[in-house]
Formats: structure tokens, C-alpha cells, sequence
């Protein structure tokens, strides 16, 4: 969609992001000093070029995730991708997963994709656009490169549930006081910016 947005507009609009300190790992209600867990992903390195399959100019399925193991008392994970650096007062969401199974480890690639009701082992919330499942990137051609910010909770034994097909305002409050630890994993795109060159999970060149 915003691949239709003209490069002079995209532009002029590169000064207006919404800004690191609006993701939601940085609300208050959700604490501070909680452990970090280890997250990855074996497409990316972290901070590097997110490969185009992944975004509105490829394929647009969601990319694979691992993380290492959960720590005590972890009831089940929640999943949280948004995009640092759109041009609006909030971050765009890209992607909610919620319940996760604390022994699951990974997200197979493409598995963030619309399931109604949800499934035992997790349930398939809405992006900014209203709907389940993964959101592809797609920056304004033009605004410069953008932040997508993978942002994985781990959640203890009390946390409330957010309803089905739960949006970012409905799990960040049924968060708040129940997480455990947390991870991050920084993946860029932007219109114009050099495609990654060599293996797979390979850093973007400079």
C-alpha cells in the first residue's frame, strides 16, 4: 500500500517517526529490570537488512524466530512487532501473537498468519490494520530506513487473558505486572536501501 505513497512526499515526511520510546517495551506499566531473553532469528542478524521475502516487496510471509529457554514460573510467551519509525504518533503494529507455549522456543517461518479463535498453543492477533496476522513492511518510499522491533514477553502463572484475537492495547494491559523477562531483535527496511548481500542471517553491508 504505502509503496504507492511518491517518493517527494516520503521525504518530507523522514523527520516525523514515530520514535523508539513508543514501543511498547518501553511502557512503564510493564516494568524495567526484568532478564533478557535471548532472541533471534536464523533469517536476520540483529540490526541487519530484514530480507525482502518478508516484506510487501516479496513474499510477505513472516520470518522464523528462536529464543532460548524460559525462565522460571513462565506461564506462556506474547509476541510483539512494531515498526519504530513510521511516520505517525505511534508505532505500527506488524504483528500480536499471544499465548505461546513456554516450552515452544521458536515461531516457524510463515506461522503468523490469521486463525480466528486462536489454537491452544497461541491465538493470531490484529495489526494496525484491523487484521490477523502478519503485516509485511512497507515503508513510504523515501522516508529512510525503518526500525522493525521483534519484542518477545515472557509472562508468569497470573497473567489475565486479552480476549481473542487480541490488538497491542488489549495485551499490553493484560501484561502489565506479569512479565518475567523479555527479549528484542532490530531488524531494518527501507525503500532504496542496499539489499544484503552473502548467507543467510548475514549483517546488511554499510
Amino acid at each position: 500500500m504505502l509503496e504507492h505513497v511518491p517518493a517527494w512526499l516520503g521525504q518530507a515526511l523522514s523527520g516525523v517517526r514515530a520514535g523508539a520510546d513508543k514501543l511498547a517495551i518501553a511502557r512503564p506499566e510493564l516494568g524495567s529490570a526484568f532478564p533478557a531473553i535471548d532472541l533471534s532469528s536464523p533469517a536476520f542478524a540483529d540490526g541487519a537488512r530484514l530480507p525482502d521475502r518478508f516484506t510487501a516487496d516479496g513474499e510477505g510471509v513472516s520470518p522464523p524466530l528462536t529464543w532460548g529457554a524460559a525462565p522460571e514460573g513462565t506461564a506462556l510467551f506474547a509476541l510483539l512487532v512494531e515498526d519504530a519509525d513510521a511516520p505517525a504518533p505511534q508505532p505500527l503494529v506488524h504483528a500480536v501473537v499471544w499465548g505461546i507455549a513456554a516450552d515452544a522456543g521458536r515461531l516457524e517461518e510463515g506461522a503468523i498468519v490469521g486463525d480466528g479463535a486462536g489454537s491452544p498453543d497461541r491465538d493470531v492477533g490484529r495489526n494496525s490494520y484491523l487484521r490477523e496476522g502478519w503485516l509485511p513492511p512497507d515503508p513510504p518510499t523515501g522516508h529512510g530506513t525503518h526500525r522493525y522491533v521483534f519484542q518477545l514477553f515472557a509472562l508468569g502463572p497470573d497473567v489475565g487473558a486479552p480476549g481473542e484475537t487480541p490488538g497491542r492495547t488489549a495485551i499490553v494491559e493484560a501484561m502489565a505486572g506479569h512479565v518475567l523477562a523479555a527479549g528484542i531483535l532490530t531488524a531494518t527496511y527501507g525503500r532504496g536501501e542496499a539489499a544484503a548481500v552473502g548467507p543467510v542471517g548475514a549483517a546488511a553491508p554499510a
